[in-house]
């Protein structure tokens, strides 16, 4: 994990995607998309039945590197709102035993709008749809009309770059003055350009991508 100074906080910007808090204790991820496999497979689309898995793995093997006392999913946790019902019996004891080990909070999203007390009563966690925290804006969608500072997913944002003739791919933060947008932590999911329009609409003014390898943070300036 590599420091990540935003809004007067100190941060680190974990390679696998996360953000932790080191004041709060706090391990921030956002856009899990548990169950996108089994959306996808009610509609005849059949994919491996292992997303939901593979993405609670990461993250349990995250806290118990970190060893943290909060969790903070910031929207998106679910492909749909009916996505904790249809976990198999394997995730849902890691999850639920995830979300019985420390202060866990699920921001809803656009696709996990409606869980509400389904999803604290099959997963466990608290439910809210954003949070304010030590003066930061915890949602999952980035508020262009918000001057407050903020923290948030949605978007999924990737980091392409052309390098020794090839064309790389890594996921990515993007940062403005007062946004910070995570990427997707979820193994199911796809990513947005960092300098995609909707990206740069939705945090304003002078951005960078910023991607953490090893011991360093690799800072990209992005097109306004």
């Amino acid at each position: 994990m590599v420091r990540l100074s935003f809004a007067g906080q100190d941060f680190a910007a974990l390679p696998q995607g996360a953000l932790y808090w080191p004041a709060r204790r706090a391990l921030l991820v956002a856009d899990l998309h548990l169950e996108k496999g089994s959306w996808f497979a009610r509609g005849g689309q059949m994919l491996p039945p292992y997303d939901s898995l593979a993405t609670l793995s990461d993250l349990g093997a995250l806290v118990s590197d970190i060893d943290p006392v909060e969790i903070w999913c910031l929207g998106d946790s679910f492909h749909d709102s009916a996505g904790c019902e249809r976990l198999a019996p394997a995730p849902r004891e890691r999850l639920r035993a995830l979300t019985g080990a420390m202060r866990w909070t699920w921001i809803t999203g656009n696709h996990d709008a409606g869980v509400g007390a389904t999803l604290v009563d099959r997963c466990g966690g608290d439910v809210m749809a954003e949070a304010a925290v030590d003066g930061l804006i915890l949602r999952h969608e980035a508020d262009p009309t918000d001057s407050r500072p903020e923290l948030s997913g949605h978007f999924h944002p990737k980091l392409r770059v052309r390098l020794h003739g090839r064309l790389v791919s890594r996921r990515c933060f993007v940062a403005s003055a007062t946004k910070l947008v995570l990427p997707a932590f979820g193994a199911l999911t796809g990513g947005l350009d960092a300098d995609h329009p909707e990206i740069a609409r939705a945090v304003g003014g002078v951005a960078e991508a910023l991607v953490p390898v090893e011991n360093r943070l690799l800072r990209f300036a992005l097109a306004a």
